[in-house]
C-alpha cells in the first residue's frame, strides 16, 4: 500500500478523519448512556418527592403523581415544577421544585405542602455552599430546636430574624439562610398559584413573594445598596 505524502492537505484530512471519527464514538457513549442516566434522575426525583411529602410512608405504599410548570413573569426564566399527588383519588399534597442562589452557588429543593399549603418536609436536591457552613441548608430547618424548624408552617412569610421574621438563620450563613427561605416562599407561591391555574388555566407566577426589608444603607449619589450583616460571617 502506497504511504500518504506528508502535505499539509493530507495532514488536514487526517485530522479532520481522527475527529470524526472521535465525535461518532462519543454520540455513541452518550447516547448508551443518556437513559440509564435519565432513569437514575427520575429515580432520585420520585424519592424526592416521596420524602417531602409522604416521609413517613412505606416505599411501597400507591400514589398517582401529575405535574405541572408554573413560569415566572415574563422576562424572567424561572420556573417552578409541582408535582400534585394524589392517594386513592384524594389529594394529599404536592412537592415543588425550587431554587435560590446562596452564597456558593444555585440551591435546588424539593419542598412538601399539604392541601393546606403547610410545609410537610423538604430535601436538598443540590447546593453548592461552604462544608460545615450553608451546607447546613440540608438539615437545619427541620431541626426542632430553637425557631429553626420550618415544618408544619406556611411557607410565604417565612423570613430570617435578621429581616423582621421570627426564623432562625444558620450560624454564619446568613445569606444561604436567605436564599433558601426565598426559594421556600417561592414554592408556596407556586403551590397556590397551581391551584389557580387549575380552575382558570393561568401559567405565570403573578403573585410573587416581596422582597424582605433588610438593613440596609442607600447611597444618595449611586444608588448602591449594601446590607449590612449583624453577625461575623464567611457570608
Amino acid at each position: 500500500m502506497k504511504k500518504l505524502e506528508s502535505t499539509f492537505l493530507n495532514m488536514v484530512l487526517s485530522l479532520v478523519l481522527i475527529a470524526v471519527v472521535a465525535a461518532a464514538g462519543l454520540a455513541g457513549i452518550y447516547s448508551l448512556t443518556k437513559e440509564k442516566i435519565d432513569d437514575q434522575q427520575n429515580q432520585k426525583r420520585q424519592a424526592a418527592i416521596r420524602e417531602v411529602v409522604l416521609p413517613n410512608a412505606e416505599a411501597t405504599v400507591e400514589i398517582q403523581i401529575t405535574s405541572d410548570t408554573i413560569l415566572a413573569e415574563e422576562g424572567n426564566d424561572k420556573k417552578w415544577v409541582i408535582h400534585n399527588i394524589h392517594q386513592d383519588g384524594q389529594f394529599i399534597g404536592a412537592a415543588v421544585e425550587t431554587s435560590g442562589t446562596g452564597f456558593g452557588g444555585e440551591q435546588k429543593l424539593m419542598v412538601g405542602f399539604n392541601p393546606e399549603g403547610e410545609i410537610i418536609n423538604y430535601t436538598v436536591l443540590e447546593h453548592q455552599e461552604t462544608p460545615g457552613l450553608g451546607d447546613k441548608i440540608s438539615n437545619w430547618f427541620k431541626t426542632e430546636k430553637g425557631n429553626q424548624d420550618i415544618r408544619g408552617r406556611k411557607g410565604g412569610e417565612l423570613l430570617v430574624k435578621q429581616d423582621g421574621g421570627d426564623v432562625d438563620a444558620i450560624t454564619a450563613a446568613t445569606i444561604s439562610s436567605r436564599a433558601f427561605l426565598k426559594a421556600i416562599r417561592e414554592a408556596y407561591f407556586a403551590f397556590k398559584e397551581d391551584e389557580v391555574q387549575a380552575v382558570t388555566g393561568a401559567s405565570q407566577l403573578k403573585n410573587q413573594p416581596a422582597e424582605p426589608a433588610v438593613d440596609a444603607t442607600t447611597e444618595a449619589t449611586t444608588g448602591a445598596t449594601q446590607i449590612n450583616e449583624t453577625e461575623v460571617s464567611h457570608e
